[in-house]
């Protein structure tokens, strides 16, 4: 790594003061540790984007390493009695090293989110939306209603949205999430049900199947999973499948967390056939094993193991990455981000060998 990189990092460090604090992709982790479902924290039951008035109240006093005094007020996103807004800003600065190439460190937003939900009947049916703002131009990522029933132990939700799979992270680029193409980048437009009971939790989603763009066949995608929720542990299956004219995909996971002591643990693999390459289709795997290590309040090291074999039928060409990363929650609503993350794939392509080095902003509210 060049010299250049610690100035890099000087300069982000001097750079966040000048920006205000514009929510947080999902980090089960934390489901985990309090032994809680996606739902109870964010609006969405399978979590990710906007925070129920429990997730921001769960923000402000158990995740910062020190609560700001603010006279007793705490902020749950409301605008009216009907009305709730967030908001969510990444900003980045990253070196990355490729073998035979030069080191590349640059800034970079990686997300301005806004999100807005509307009770219109409350606790019953609402309409929500997630608004990237940049970079780049505004692209919306979420779009839907929800009919609730008057229990809560089920929903119908339509428009734009997440397919429920696996766990969702808050890193984009894992294996798990880039192998299926189920991730916070795809969402895909239809419908799903929900079913949540005592432990149980349970989703089933229609949906075209092009990520939000258009569609050219009246094939659709079917994503669903099951997950059994404990205080200490979870269990979960899910599986998606894809029916294109130019072939279709299908995938199964199996993934679990468990809290023991200071630590969460997540674990989650995948097989995936894809019908869409020549000759008979591709079978590819992916996993992920990840340690969250609860060191103190607003302390967090994140430890990642992950694997990839993107064509089984091709001897030694799987891939594997690590990575490290700090999170430092000083105070409510702002968290500091600083890792690595390293692959390591076929020795001949140096792409498969990049180092990545981070330090992150992540404001939120």
């Amino acid at each position: 790594m060049t010299n250049r990189f610690p100035r890099l990092l000087l300069q982000c460090l001097v750079a966040v003061l000048f920006f205000a604090a514009l929510r947080a992709h999902a980090e089960p982790y934390l489901a985990i540790q309090q032994g809680l479902k996606c739902g109870q924290c964010h609006v969405n039951p399978t979590g990710g984007g906007l925070r129920t008035a429990f997730g921001d109240v769960f923000a402000q006093t158990l995740m910062p390493a020190q609560h700001l005094d603010t006279g007793g007020d705490v902020w749950t996103g409301d605008v009216t009695k009907f009305l709730r807004v967030g908001g969510d800003l990444r900003f980045d600065a990253t070196a990355t090293q490729v073998p035979h190439t030069k080191t590349l460190n640059q800034f970079q937003f990686e997300q301005t989110r806004v999100y807005g939900e509307a009770s219109v009947i409350p606790e019953r049916l609402l309409v929500y939306v997630d608004e990237q703002v940049a970079p780049g131009g505004a692209l919306n990522r979420e779009a839907y209603g929800v009919y609730w029933s008057a229990s809560h132990s089920w929903y119908v939700k339509a428009g734009q949205m997440y397919l429920p799979f696996g766990f969702r992270l808050e890193d984009q680029t894992a294996f798990i999430q880039t192998a299926t193409g189920i991730n916070m980048t795809t969402p895909d437009q239809g419908a799903e049900f929900g079913w949540e009971r005592g432990h149980w939790d349970a989703q089933l989603a229609i949906s075209n199947g092009t990520a939000g763009g258009a569609t050219n066949d009246n094939g659709k995608q079917y994503s669903s999973q099951l997950i059994w929720v404990e205080s200490l542990w979870r269990i979960g299956a899910a599986g998606n499948f894809n029916k294109k004219t130019a072939g279709s995909k299908s995938a199964g996971a199996l993934f679990a967390g468990l809290r023991t002591g200071p630590i969460e643990w997540l674990a989650q693999g995948e097989l995936i056939d894809d019908k869409s390459f020549p000759n008979g289709g591709r079978r590819s795997a992916a996993a992920l094993l990840e340690a969250n290590w609860s060191i103190s309040p607003g302390n967090n090291l994140k430890i990642t193991s992950e694997y990839l074999d993107p064509d089984r039928s091709i001897a030694n060409n799987a891939q594997t990455r690590w990575s490290a990363v700090y999170e430092y929650t000083p105070i409510q609503f702002l968290q500091l981000r600083g890792g690595i993350r390293y692959q390591d794939g076929i020795p001949q392509i140096d792409t498969q060998h990049t180092r990545l080095y981070f330090v992150q902003l992540h404001a939120f509210f």
